[in-house]
């Protein structure tokens, strides 16, 4: 009996001190994220819901025109920005409501973020009368100047002098606004590329060229075709600006880099240069099955989803799954009731297909 007591005793120390230990692991480990959440918390829980709310929206309405396509109530191509979505709600979080947004027509997440309605983009691609352009324009060409959309561009390389002109004119007013541009890695190796950042670093322009860089211009690597590395980065030191290169599926980090330009901008320092890498998870396009991808690469990088990354995020800076699930399931309500308005909206009418074709909204003018 003596014995089986000095073994229990010596057993309890044992497991009293197991569990002192694996305490103070845990201690470590809390204090550890609250010294990183201290050093994280420039940004606050307000704003990273709203990133959260910007990439589902994002993510959901695109998964819900990719379903659509497949019912044939969407015609023609799209291409969709799935994976990519952190960037567009990193920038857009680091906007003011007046500046300005222009994008290529892998364009719906900038869209969307500006605060352009899910009836009206899903409409559009629907080409129905609810579309934000009549159901005339399409997914290639989403534009709501109200929000600050400024439009999708389907020529390659062909926004970038555009957006150097929009802000050219907020320099010119004096407005304090920020024109941002976003583009693929294909559009480095176009001369409007070249033209747009040298004219906009000669005038300190306030406009932010972000290249959403997802290694593949169309269906070709762009390091296949590239003499360096960072397609965009490594060029910017030929315009005077810094090589700046973001985790492109951290809407944080996006953030961060964004707001810094932004504040550079407004300040009259001239423009940034932004490389930010990313993956699509589908083809180029709707008809593109993307097997020139190697094997292992897209699984490699749906473990880096932007999605699940920030579900995580939130976790750990400590938002409660009941308001990380509740803003989910509120995104997904409101593309169910857009889905419904889109699909119940009537065709454009023949009345309208001279409309909003020249400057007074007709053919007259032209003829």
């Amino acid at each position: 009996l003596e014995t089986w007591l000095s073994l229990s005793e010596d057993s309890l120390v044992k497991n009293r001190v197991k569990k002192k230990k694996v305490s103070n692991q845990k201690i470590k480990k809390t204090a550890r994220t609250k010294a990183a959440n201290k050093r994280n918390d420039d940004i606050g829980e307000e704003l990273r819901l709203k990133m959260w709310r910007y990439q589902l929206e994002v993510r959901h309405v695109e998964q819900r025109a990719h379903d659509l396509f497949f019912q044939n109530l969407i015609k023609g191509t799209s291409h969709l920005a799935l994976g990519q979505e952190a960037i567009a709600a990193g920038c857009a979080a680091s906007m003011r409501e007046d500046d300005y947004s222009f994008c290529t027509y892998r364009g719906h997440a900038h869209t969307l973020v500006r605060g352009a309605s899910m009836e009206g983009v899903l409409g559009e691609l629907m080409g129905k009368e609810c579309g934000m352009l009549g159901g005339k324009g399409g997914s290639m060409h989403l534009t709501d100047v109200e929000k600050g959309a400024m439009g999708s561009y389907a020529i390659i390389g062909a926004h970038l002098p555009i957006a150097a002109g929009a802000a050219w004119s907020a320099q010119y007013r004096k407005s304090g606004q920020v024109a941002f541009c976003f583009f693929g890695d294909g559009t480095t190796n176009i001369g409007a590329f070249h033209e747009a950042i040298n004219f906009a670093a000669i005038w300190k322009l306030p406009v932010i060229f972000v290249c959403e860089n997802n290694l593949y211009m169309e269906y070709t690597p762009i390091s296949e075709v590239t003499a360096v590395e960072h397609p965009a980065a490594d060029r910017a030191s030929a315009y005077g600006l810094e090589s700046i290169i973001v985790d492109g599926n951290d809407a944080d980090k996006v953030f961060r880099v964004a707001s810094k330009a932004t504040q550079k901008a407004r300040a009259g320092n001239g423009p940034t240069l932004i490389e930010a890498k990313t993956y699509r998870h589908s083809g180029h396009s709707r008809p593109d099955p993307a097997t020139y991808r190697p094997k292992g690469e897209l699984e490699k990088w749906l473990k880096r989803d932007p999605i699940k990354l920030y579900r995580v995020r939130l976790e750990e800076f400590g938002t409660s799954a009941d308001v990380i699930s509740g803003i989910e399931e509120e995104v997904m309500s409101e593309v169910d009731r857009a889905t419904e308005v889109a699909k119940q909206s009537p065709a454009p009418s023949e009345s309208s297909l001279l409309t909003q074709v020249w400057a007074d909204g007709g053919a007259e003018w032209r003829n």
